[in-house]
């Protein structure tokens, strides 16, 4: 089993963005420590509570503080980028960190009406997408008559599993990267399988779990660790804020005063998407996330306010490899 790590350069209650992106390269140093195997960043735009909208800026100065470890785009968003633009900048990634990028690809639209004005892009579909990714992939590998520089070797591409990207990825036989729902989406998954078509730089299908993990002395330990995250979610759905992360108590005190039945709701269904619990109980669960889905990776996108408790979950996440 793979394990690697998504870090969405989340800000923290009293700390700056600024704090927020050296914590994530600080954190991309620790995964390269403990072995694990790729360690990928995120691309959000105007999002209060998420520091970093360039994954490829940010992918050059990790980069230059680690040596073996993979480094990826999870993912650059193609409504935002002109496939050019992208396949430039992560030609001149793996120029400058040689066989070390990978290029996750994404087709969500800005977090807000005025985020995606801003961007020049407030629609974008399935057919739009697909075009996108075949000119990106052209530029990558040299098959199109304008030539993007340097002249490096294509670094693969992973699709993201939003709009039709799993039924994209079977058809341009490319990686692909699951999450929520699509996780138990057993016919979409089932469907990538059976309907992959190999290509020189993917003979076979690749499936990479995405998914929340925690884990300590306790179940109960555990889900509170997660919790920070969990709340800055649901209690946007009412407030229309993604605030930074709070301390663990201070999360709960929070959800405990909250008179809102649809965010407590939240809560509990965002809980039901995890995987946490003790060493011996998440290694069981995730056994059976990757049994169940024929993933041969996970990609965990755990976070929690204390830095010394991230550092731990790292830790636990590297010993599930095997």
């Amino acid at each position: 089993m793979r394990v690697s790590i998504l870090d969405r350069s989340r800000t923290r209650l009293g700390a700056s963005d600024a704090e927020a992106i050296a914590r994530t390269i600080e954190r991309a140093e620790r995964a390269e420590r403990l072995g694990l195997h790729r360690f990928w960043v995120a691309e959000h735009h105007s999002v209060p509570g998420i520091a970093s909208a360039a994954p490829t800026v940010l992918l050059a100065a990790i980069g230059a503080r680690t040596r073996t470890i993979r480094l990826g785009t999870g993912g650059i968003m193609l409504p935002n980028h002109n496939p050019l633009v992208v396949a430039e900048q992560v030609r001149l990634l793996e120029a400058l960190h040689p066989r070390r990028i990978d290029v996750g690809i994404g087709a969500s639209l800005g977090f807000t009406s005025s985020v995606r004005r801003a961007l020049g892009r407030t629609t974008f579909r399935a057919d739009e997408h697909a075009a996108a990714v075949e000119q990106l992939r052209s530029y990558l590998h040299g098959d199109d008559e304008v030539v993007a520089r340097p002249d490096t070797a294509a670094p693969p591409v992973f699709l993201l599993a939003v709009k039709n990207g799993l039924t994209l990825a079977a058809e341009l036989g490319l990686p692909a990267v699951v999450g929520g729902p699509l996780l138990v989406d057993t016919d979409a998954i089932a469907a990538y399988f059976r309907d992959y078509r190999p290509s020189p730089a993917a003979p076979d299908p690749y499936l990479v779990a995405s998914v929340d993990v925690a884990v300590a002395d306790s179940a109960e330990r555990a889900r509170h660790l997660l919790l920070p995250e969990i709340w800055a979610l649901a209690s946007s759905r009412e407030s229309g804020a993604f605030t930074a992360l709070l301390p663990v108590d201070e999360a709960r005190r929070k959800l405990d005063e909250s008179g809102s039945p649809r965010v407590r709701a939240a809560v509990e269904k965002s809980y039901d998407t995890v995987i946490a619990g003790t060493p011996d109980q998440v290694a069981a669960k995730v056994g059976e996330l990757m049994a169940r889905t024929g993933a041969a990776e996970v990609l965990a996108t755990t976070n929690t306010f204390d830095h010394g408790d991230l550092a731990d979950l790292d830790e636990a996440l590297a010993a599930l490899q095997g």
